[in-house]
């Protein structure tokens, strides 16, 4: 056997090697994060429940999951340990102290503008979103109506000539 035949093997049996081995890691750090559970601490389920730690045992853990609901669940089934800030963000809605330092930004635009009185409601300019053409129409004299619809048949027959001339170019004869 050649050098170029096994070369591929031996790639393949490396990355396979590397992705196991990257898999061990992650079991084992989840592993002891689940050994290091103890009462008290914030969990989240694999399931996505949220709840405290009561009792943890060899193989289960005892969980608060509200006033009068305990639950028991295998280690396994514990997907995260959870840090006391971010357990009370997302049960309790509570946020962490802001930095006092930090300026406040308003939810207006009010403190873009140069002046602190609002802006006149008279420059700023209707937008209209319905149709032009009706609008249009429906406003202007009849007389100017009338010259308009005299000249559609002169424009709808050059256009068609057009049309014509244009498909003759591509080739095409003038014969049926």
């Amino acid at each position: 056997m050649s050098l170029v035949t096994i070369l591929p093997f031996v790639v393949l049996i490396g990355a396979m090697f590397l992705m196991t081995r990257s898999a061990k890691k992650k079991q084992n750090a989840a592993s002891q994060m689940r050994n290091d559970m103890q009462p008290g601490s914030g969990v989240r389920t694999i399931g996505g429940m949220y709840a405290t730690v009561k009792e943890v045992n060899e193989e289960t853990v005892l969980l608060d999951a509200g006033p009068g609901v305990d639950l028991i669940f295998a280690k396994n089934a514990i997907g995260a340990v959870l840090g006391d800030e971010e357990y009370n963000r997302i049960v309790h809605g509570i946020e962490h102290d802001l930095k006092s330092d930090e300026s406040v930004v308003p939810d207006d635009a009010s403190s873009l503008t140069e002046t602190d009185e609002p802006a006149d409601a008279s420059d700023d300019k209707p937008v209209d979103l319905g149709k032009k053409a009706d609008d249009e129409s429906a406003g202007e004299p009849a007389d100017k109506l009338a010259d308009e619809s005299k000249d559609e048949p002169v424009a709808a027959e050059s256009k068609k000539a057009d049309d014509a001339e244009l498909k003759k170019s591509d080739g095409e004869s003038d014969t049926k």
